[in-house]
């Protein structure tokens, strides 16, 4: 099943499998998630500041993900797939077309937000090449309740401002000039 952009006639059919799929969870979250008052509205505007792919299968759609341009990056939201088609690869190729997307529009990495308490939906995006970046706890509670994760596109993250030469994170030094011409030969 293939993969495309989410059109604006989508949108009602969108914030409908996004609720579905958040309001599926077997486990209840704390807090509620927002994704539970996604309206097409709601998903019209996502649309507009950023995009979003989908799959339709027998003209329904059947998994969707939104993404924005934000902090150097492509982030992805809302990532839903209907249960009775996951195990299928949707999500996997939706992650895959916002990559091809992240390229397109020159960015260097996806990032994205995920519930500490959805594990499963962690290790899917640490198969995908995602790493945990950072947690955080929602507001009104002592300990972290989600966290970020990212996944560089290309091969090493630009270097931190101020990081010391020769440190993790800093370019590579290089070898005086004399040691180049002896290594070249020359």
């Amino acid at each position: 099943m293939a993969s495309r952009a989410i059109e604006t006639s989508d949108a009602a059919s969108v914030a409908a499998l996004i609720r579905a799929v958040f309001g599926a969870i077997p486990e209840p979250l704390d807090p509620q998630p927002s994704a539970l008052r996604e309206t097409e509205a709601s998903v019209l505007a996502h649309l507009a500041a950023g995009g979003g792919g989908a799959v339709i299968t027998r003209a329904e759609l059947v998994a969707a993900v939104l993404w924005s341009e934000r902090d150097g990056g492509l982030y992805l939201g809302r990532l839903a797939t209907a249960p009775r088609c996951r195990g299928q690869g949707l999500a996997t190729g939706l992650v895959h077309a916002a990559e091809a997307e992240a390229r397109r529009r020159g960015l260097p990495r996806l990032h994205l937000g995920v519930r500490l308490a959805l594990p499963g939906n962690r290790r899917l995006f640490a198969r995908l090449g995602f790493t945990e970046t950072a947690r955080h706890a929602h507001p009104g509670h002592s300990e972290p309740t989600w966290t970020e994760a990212e996944k560089w596109l290309v091969t090493a993250p630009p270097p931190r401002t101020g990081t010391p030469p020769g440190s993790p994170g800093a370019p590579p030094l290089a070898a005086p000039s004399s040691a180049r011409s002896r290594a070249s030969g020359r």
